[in-house]
């Protein structure tokens, strides 16, 4: 999975240490945690809570490794509390904001819905990323998944394409009955869902490449 948007556009962030591999990376490749005043390790996803911050590495494996190893402990310096279930806690919470942007984006008017729309969109010669339903039939997915790559160019054949998430997930946010298949555009409140999506499949370790095609939202570069 990945997302192509034009090179010129990626902006570098901020590089940090992950506190569990002691290595540096950019902002968006690692998540943040806070402490809570009960000394409770808190996520800090839109890092914007105050208090000192620790960093690991944005997946699921370095999470959990980080909990076995007391990486917290060791980065707060001090005693603190881990919850055993913050992998699975963060995964929730990144796919429950990755369908907020994408709820954003459809307000914003950067998504249709529906095949004959998606046909028609794909055919306009705007940028657009490509959502199937992960319970969409395997059929309508090829008839679309043809047109990207007649749009694009075969260079992009893997490139935009999202299929993480059930129809009762995407009709829910789009406010829509029985979405199968939508397109986003890769512009404005659209390419903060692709972002948000993008972050989502990288942690459970669908995506290991560094997030080089997506810039994040400028709130979340502050």
């Amino acid at each position: 999975m990945n997302f192509l948007i034009e090179e010129d556009r990626y902006r570098a962030t901020p590089v940090r240490h992950c506190a569990l591999t002691r290595t540096r990376s950019q902002e968006d490749e690692l998540l943040r945690f806070v402490l809570d005043p009960e000394k409770r390790v808190v996520p800090d996803l839109k890092r914007k809570l105050p208090g000192r911050g620790v960093w690991i590495t944005a997946t699921r494996d370095a999470v959990d490794k980080a909990v076995r190893q007391k990486s917290f402990a060791r980065g707060f310096r001090q005693s603190v509390t881990v919850d055993p279930g913050l992998s699975g806690t963060i995964e929730t919470l990144l796919r429950r904001a990755a369908l907020q942007d994408l709820a954003l984006a459809n307000k914003a008017g950067c998504v249709v819905a529906g095949f004959t729309k998606v046909e028609k969109a794909l055919a306009g010669g705007r940028r657009m990323v490509l959502l199937h339903a992960s319970n969409a039939a395997a059929d309508g997915r090829r008839k679309l998944d043809r047109l990207v790559r007649a749009g694009q160019g075969r260079e992009d054949e893997a490139l935009l394409r999202v299929a993480c998430f059930t129809s009762d997930e995407v009709s829910a946010a789009l406010g829509r009955h029985n979405v199968m298949h939508a397109a986003i555009e890769q512009d404005g409140a659209g390419r903060k869902f692709v972002w948000s999506a993008l972050r989502y499949l990288r942690y459970l370790g669908e995506h290991p490449e560094p997030a080089r095609a997506v810039y994040g939202p400028e709130q979340d570069q502050a």
